[in-house]
């Protein structure tokens, strides 16, 4: 039997156990689009926010009070984070930084786990 017959006729989504660097390569591309879709929200308020004092107040205290748009901003702040850290990570492996495995699980888990943490100080501080 050749070696095409053997391959799966099925390909199940669902067992395929994907590395780490392959899902921090994802969600550096969900990051994108997120970013992406945000613009027309994110213009939006800047519209608000420049359309004069008392709106600028309203939307101050919106982001004071709405817990949905804390929630908003910090996925705002986490898709440029991530989606930046993820970007410099891969940069690092185009000129040949950190391509062996271990070095890239490491800056994967790195990558993960800072712009989580970089978002929450910024939404801290922005609020």
């Amino acid at each position: 039997m050749s070696v095409q017959h053997r391959r799966p006729v099925f390909l199940n989504l669902s067992q395929i156990r994907l590395p780490l660097p392959g899902i921090a390569s994802i969600m550096h591309r969900i990051s994108g689009v997120a970013m992406v879709l945000a613009i027309p929200f994110l213009a939006l308020l800047l519209h608000y926010s420049l359309a004069g004092e008392d709106t600028f107040s309203s939307l101050l205290m919106l982001f004071h009070t709405s817990l949905a748009v804390k929630a908003a901003l910090f996925l705002a702040f986490w898709a440029l984070l991530y989606h930046l850290f993820a970007g410099v990570r891969f940069l690092l492996i185009d000129v040949e930084i950190g391509v062996n495995k271990r070095a890239a699980r490491l800056s994967s888990i790195v990558v993960i786990a800072m712009a989580p943490l970089s978002a929450l100080v910024l939404t801290g501080a922005v609020l």
